[in-house]
């Protein structure tokens, strides 16, 4: 990971002195991002501000599909991981796809240029507006999760008078090893059904005349760091695939959903290769020819960005340092949630001791933290800082918290940048709220 850290930061390392007492290279030294000074993007757009590497998305997206070569496969991005119009132009012109899990995601994914025909609808809450909709738009499958939903996917396809193209997510009671909020693939989680469940549909597939029930989704959590778990995940779903096709129901497509890790914490954190990654998939599905679907959302995204954040003012405690942002919880809210841990980093030289920071942003909850006994060099009021792997579930998860606008967001390609959100003023954040009460009477 420290190759690809220079290659997206560039510059050289710090100096030995430096690093001695930073071994967790807390300091980027030469403030560049994609070849783009984040000294002078902060100065032009403020702070906080999200900035997203073009090249390294392009990167990612252009490694799986060489992982992939040879195999009938399509890549669809987890729009969730973030929804942005130019990250969703970028991926579509590489070729991918979507997986989407709402109406908003499919209007976002088919604005931004992603064709139906690409387009996976998964997430147990689909309404039957939405699947109205996609229906419409030519949406190419549906990872259906409950009887319920089937039902209320034949009566719309039937309303319509077309065939929906449907895959059941089945459950597979697999421990992903992974947060407890992030995990999918576990008997007690809502997602999918059980392999007795799923089989009693097909055994009934011929009842519904609109719906083409010919595939297998299977998706076990988020931020996996270990391969095993995938490769008992899609034993379970090639077992079953086997016991259907040998009871006459033909599988066109095996959707292995996503959740392959990153690296948030550069010194602990070892996500497995890609290429190691697409090599147990090419192994468990060995004897399938039909279609593989891969669904990744964090690792495509979420180390191609960072948030930029200054320093507001440094809060000696009786018993706690406190360092104050001007990033909150609003704009990442994983830390918050999760407890999740995200690198933190001086933008540019810093000099003096190494100090213990609590770093905390300005909204008036205990849980606006960032990081506990974080070690930095000295920080004063103005310091920039870089928090790291910020390009999933960060921007996509904001809200407006203590009446904060939404940030502004660039985007790095190569030397070049673009704004690709403005910052949020006062009048678009109230814009859909009623000033001028007309009650109705009952």
């Amino acid at each position: 990971m420290a190759g690809e850290d220079a290659a997206r930061f560039g510059g050289p390392p710090c100096s030995p002195e430096i690093a001695a007492k930073m071994p967790d290279s807390r300091l980027m030294t030469a403030p560049t991002f994609d070849g783009v000074d984040l000294i002078e993007l902060a100065q032009r757009f403020g702070t906080p501000l999200q900035v997203y590497s073009a090249g390294d998305i392009r990167r990612r997206v252009q490694s799986l599909t060489r992982a992939l070569h040879g195999l009938d496969a399509l890549i669809c991005y987890a729009v969730k991981a973030n929804s942005s119009h130019a990250l969703l132009k970028l991926v579509a012109a590489l070729g991918a796809g979507a997986d989407i899990v709402s109406g908003g995601e499919l209007e976002r994914s088919l604005r931004a240029g992603i064709p139906g025909e690409r387009i996976v609808f998964s997430g147990v809450g689909k309404t039957a507006e939405e699947i109205r909709t996609a229906l419409r738009a030519g949406v190419g499958r549906f990872n259906v999760e409950s009887a319920d939903e089937l039902e209320c996917l034949s009566g719309v396809a039937r309303e319509l008078g077309t065939v929906a193209c449907a895959a059941v997510r089945i459950n597979p009671d697999v421990d992903a090893n992974t947060h407890a909020k992030i995990s999918t693939g576990r008997a007690e989680n809502k997602f999918g059904v059980s392999i007795d469940e799923a089989r009693s549909w097909f055994a009934q597939a011929r009842d519904f005349t609109h719906v083409a029930l010919n595939g297998l989704h299977v998706h076990i959590g988020s931020q996996i760091l270990s391969l095993e778990p995938f490769r008992q995940a899609l034993q379970v779903v090639d077992g079953f695939r086997r016991e259907l096709e040998s009871s006459g129901h033909a599988i066109s497509s095996i959707d292995v959903g996503g959740g392959l890790g990153v690296s948030y914490r550069a010194a602990q954190d070892s996500p497995p290769d890609v290429a190691d990654y697409v090599a147990v998939i090419r192994e468990a599905l060995r004897d399938f020819h039909g279609r593989i679907v891969l669904e990744p959302g964090r690792w495509l995204v979420a180390e191609a960005g960072i948030l930029l954040t200054r320093v507001i003012r440094i809060k000696q405690g009786s018993e706690r340092r406190f360092l104050i942002i001007d990033a909150a919880m609003n704009d990442l809210p994983r830390p918050s949630l999760y407890g999740a841990w995200h690198d933190i980093v001086h933008v540019g030289q810093a000099s003096g001791p190494v100090l213990a920071y609590d770093i905390v942003g300005p909204v008036c909850e205990t849980g606006d933290t960032f990081a506990q006994a974080r070690e930095l060099a000295e920080c004063k009021g103005g310091d920039l800082l870089a928090i790291k792997t910020t390009g999933a579930y960060s921007a996509s998860m904001a809200s407006n918290y203590n009446s904060r606008p939404l940030l502004a967001e660039v985007m790095v390609d190569g030397g070049r940048h673009a704004l690709i959100r403005q910052r949020q003023s006062l009048d678009a954040m109230i814009a859909d709220e009623v000033t001028t009460l007309q009650w109705i009477s009952a």
